[in-house]
């Protein structure tokens, strides 16, 4: 069985830390100024290799209904008002919400190499449809999914989904179909689809490393679940599900709960659940998007309370697995910028700030593992769903995977507005580390002193909600992509260093010295 080492209560371990750090190697050199040491940093923690990974949903892989992007939905027209009228339709009106597409091509020589870069990783295959879909076990192409089912999903599609696993070295995360079908004449969750998908998997040489028994159950009505499902379902459901997998696939980590909320229900769910998981799992959106009438807007993006917010939730589900489940992992197997499929800056350099920051947060906190929603599909795909170009927020990634490694450190800089920074020992280079400097106010600089002599690499856009983003002042192009290793940093001497408005920093420390991260 995989496991994960936690250091008990990291959260408190890494405050006092902090404060010691702080109080010996804090050199405040000019009001606003802090010096870092960085041979001197302490660890507060280790995160998993594959701590960035991302999801694909089921429903991509089967082909169906889901979120469409804001540019294709602008476009969209009444056809009865087609021949008169060029205003495009409104993207909180129904109609617009969700576009069918066809099931995403996961040979793609182009997605493959973008998604290999992120790895290791894992891949996650799941999402609301993941609830309802029929496993069909052929390679035939149903012509309507089977009572009880919404979708279907083939042979050769799941093999698809394990050729790409293998291809990008990102093992599969999953769950399993939980809608009427699945049950009996008494209403009993039955595991013959989670048997085949099993069994169909170890045919093709594939490795499934982690699964949820379903798609936020605190989300039952949408997800598929049979009419009047509750708590009290799932863990009758969860202790079947539980056994089975005992039996059938004890190599696998059972998560859960998988939930959404922060609720009494999902207390209740998690209770129903905390003795036999091998990691806590939930999910975390920052808000509903604009097509669910969230009222999130891009002028609070970059401001504290927003950046903050996955702190609440990681809160909530770390008191439930602190009492419950203590010393479990967390993985966090779902999140974005916004549910239904992200806003319009979800896709703009506006929102990497969140996903950078976030990624810091977590790992300091202890999180194992962070699944963005999506690698590519709608507004809040790391790609572009029609070209596959790189958007900012998989710049970001590409950055993270490269440069920060599992050991985390304390940076020693106590958290003040506009400035957040995070350090980490360098991958894969002895001694080294990497801080992150995120700057995320848009007026003022920010500025460091660091006594040592380092390289800089600076992601900035022509404006906050610009699809294109800038390293050191050069556009990144998908070609980068192969370069971004052999990519020469800007050199920065000893002293105080500045960091403009509105930018985030990779400070690489190749010769720190820094013990714990020998």
């Amino acid at each position: 069985m995989l496991r994960f080492f936690i250091p008990i209560r990291p959260h408190l371990r890494g405050i006092a830390v902090a404060v010691a750090f702080f109080a010996t190697h804090c050199d405040c050199a000019a009001a606003g100024e802090a010096t870092i040491v960085p041979a001197e940093l302490p660890s507060v923690g280790t995160i998993d290799e594959r701590f960035q990974s991302f999801n694909i949903e089921m429903v991509e892989v089967t082909g169906g209904p889901f979120w469409r992007p804001y540019a294709a939905a602008d476009s969209v027209t009444k056809p009865d008002e087609a021949a008169r009228s060029a205003t495009p339709r409104k993207t909180n009106e129904k109609f617009d919400l969700v576009s069918n597409r066809s099931p995403i091509d996961l040979a793609s020589p182009l997605l493959r190499k973008f998604a290999s870069a992120l790895s290791p990783a894992y891949l996650r295959v799941s999402g609301t449809a993941a609830n309802s879909t029929f496993f069909a076990g052929s390679d035939s192409t149903l012509s309507r999914a089977p009572a009880g089912y919404k979708g279907v999903l083939t042979r050769r599609r799941w093999r698809d989904v394990i050729d790409f696993s293998k291809a990008v070295d990102a093992p599969i995360v999953t769950s399993f179909a939980i809608s009427p079908g699945t049950r009996d004449a008494k209403g009993k969750w039955k595991p013959d689809q989670a048997r085949k998908i099993i069994s169909a998997t170890r045919a093709a040489g594939g490795h499934i490393a982690a699964v949820e028994f379903m798609n936020e159950p605190d989300l039952p009505a949408i997800g598929g679940a049979p009419a009047g499902y509750g708590a009290s379902n799932f863990a009758a459901d969860f202790s079947v599900f539980h056994a089975f997998m005992k039996h059938a696939a004890g190599d696998v980590m059972i998560l859960g709960p998988g939930t959404i909320d922060r609720s009494s229900e999902a207390a209740d769910l998690f209770q129903a659940v905390a003795p036999r998981i091998d990691a806590v799992s939930y999910h975390y959106y920052g808000a509903l998007s604009e097509r669910c009438a969230g009222g999130q807007t891009a002028d609070a993006a970059l401001s504290e309370e927003w950046l903050s917010r996955t702190d609440q939730t990681l809160a909530f589900y770390r008191g439930l697995r602190d009492r419950a489940a203590p010393g479990k992992p967390i993985w966090l197997t779902e999140t974005a910028e916004a549910a239904c499929g992200g806003d319009r800056w979800s896709s703009t350099f506006l929102d990497t700030f969140r996903y950078l920051d976030q990624l810091g947060r977590l790992a300091k906190a202890g999180v194992q593992i962070v699944m963005h929603n999506t690698l590519v599909g709608s507004d809040y795909g790391l790609l572009d769903e029609a070209t596959f170009k790189p958007r900012p927020n998989y710049w970001a990634a590409l950055l993270w995977r490269q440069w920060m490694g599992r050991l985390v450190l304390e940076a020693g800089v106590p958290v003040r507005r506009g400035l957040h920074v995070y350090a980490h020992c360098q991958r894969r280079v002895s001694g080294g580390v990497v801080l992150l400097i995120i700057n995320n106010d848009p007026q003022n600089s920010q500025e460091l002193v660091l006594p040592v002599s380092s390289m800089r690499f600076t992601l900035d856009a022509p404006s906050l909600q610009s699809a294109a983003v800038r390293l050191n002042g050069a556009v990144l192009a998908a070609e980068d992509v192969d370069r971004l290793p052999k990519l020469a940093g800007l050199p920065a001497s000893a002293g105080s260093l500045r960091f403009a408005p509105a930018t985030i920093t990779f400070v690489v420390i190749a010769g720190a010295g820094n013990r714990s991260c020998s």
